[in-house]
């Protein structure tokens, strides 16, 4: 956008609405005026002094002119963090409306998203931008820690020591020494890395309505679109008897919690990997194997075929 434009925009504003406070517009302008103007005097001006983020409506002010976003008004307890006068119910239609005139890019452009959008679509496509950072998807823990791929993989294996396997194919051991306790617990098995992506093994312990279960499942650390790229499968047994999963791993973008409350995953009931243990129910001790592969088109017969790890 143009400065001539924004400043003209800015100016007709003021004619648009009598309740328009007469105070701040004035502070606007003149910051406007003394910053260049230019489009980033303006998006700095929508930026919440307090969270930082962009501001949307409502947009508060106090008696001062000193804007803030609706969440941090609740945040700061109704006094203004500048001034510290009380808030009140004042709206800056001033910014609200000049706002409505702006095309922003995305928070994640340094990320590489080359995306500009309309200042009220913005915060819709950044909640969905495949160019946000990753959670840390340890689970078991509330840790913040985001960022891309390569640093969590750092992360996962210097921070929360999470073992590390190259290759498409595992097997896992659990073993209890007493089973019939009710447990809650979750594991990050290991971090595998084939096809040149990362993958999350979890194990989780859990009540499933009054009965114990254990459950498996494989997570993608990447977007949800390549995760539907990759299949899985894993496998349970003893005693000559077996159950199996088959699916597509989830992406991290899913906390481990909401794949775990999905039963996407293989689960297994606690009496069933008792009769899998064959120690009489005394001790538990349950195998849990599984290979990792990668989709591909077959363009003669329209249908995915599987490309195993060699």
């Amino acid at each position: 956008m143009e400065s001539g434009s924004i400043d003209s925009s800015v100016s007709s504003l003021i004619m648009m609405d009598e309740d328009v406070n007469l105070h701040h517009f004035s502070s606007i302008t003149t910051k406007l005026h003394s910053n260049g103007p230019t489009a980033s005097s303006v998006y700095q001006l929508l930026e919440c002094p307090v969270c930082t983020n962009s501001m949307y409506p409502p947009i508060h002010q106090c008696h001062n002119g000193h804007t803030l976003c609706s969440t941090c008004k609740t945040r700061v307890h109704n006094r203004c963090p500048t001034c510290r006068q009380e808030l009140g119910d004042i709206r800056c239609l001033a910014l609200e409306k000049i706002a409505e005139s702006l095309e922003l890019p995305c928070r994640y452009s340094s990320l590489g998203c080359p995306d500009v959008f309309p200042y009220y679509s913005k915060l819709k496509h950044e909640s969905i931008c495949n160019f946000r950072p990753y959670n840390c998807p340890y689970a078991g823990s509330d840790c913040s820690v985001v960022g891309d791929i390569p640093y969590l993989v750092t992360h996962l294996r210097d921070d929360h020591r999470v073992d590390m396997h190259s290759g498409c194919t595992f097997n896992h051991r659990y073993v209890k020494s007493n089973p019939m306790e009710v447990e809650n617990a979750t594991w990050m098995l290991t971090v595998f890395h084939c096809f040149g992506q990362y993958f999350c093994l979890h194990f989780e312990a859990f009540q499933l309505g009054t009965a114990p279960v254990y459950m498996a499942f494989l997570r993608f650390m990447g977007d949800e679109r390549e995760a539907r790229t990759y299949g899985y499968s894993l496998e349970v047994g003893g005693n000559g008897r077996k159950l199996t999963y088959e699916g597509s791993p989830r992406s991290i973008r899913d906390s481990h919690k909401k794949v775990r409350d999905s039963h996407d995953g293989l689960v297994v009931y606690r009496n069933m990997a008792l009769f899998f243990s064959g120690t009489d129910r005394k001790e538990l001790k349950l195998r849990v194997t599984g290979r990792i592969w990668k989709e591909q088109q077959n363009p003669e017969a329209g249908v995915c075929i599987p490309n195993l790890c060699s």
